[in-house]
């Protein structure tokens, strides 16, 4: 079975996104991803897109969760995808 990525766009000095990568290393330890962080602020169409509803949460291209990021629904995510495999 082939490593899901998790991508979580954040930008510098957000709250919001430092709690969320926490949250996210947490994680990691049960669900063994990879994990790709991207700052929205190096791209104009980022910036655009997501603007204020960082932190956003993706799995496998699927966008999962934006703003307040909480364990349980990635976890719920990561459950569902292990299940569809």
């Amino acid at each position: 079975m082939k490593k899901s990525t998790l991508v979580l766009y954040t930008r510098d000095r957000c709250m919001l996104c430092e709690k969320a990568k926490k949250i996210i290393v947490e994680l990691q330890n049960k669900y063994d991803f990879l994990l790709e962080e991207i700052d929205i602020d190096s791209s104009d169409e980022l910036t655009e897109k997501y603007g204020i509803m960082i932190p956003v949460v993706e799995i496998d291209g699927k966008e999962v969760q934006y703003g307040q990021i909480d364990e349980w629904t990635l976890s719920e995510a990561f459950s569902e995808k292990k299940n569809n495999y």
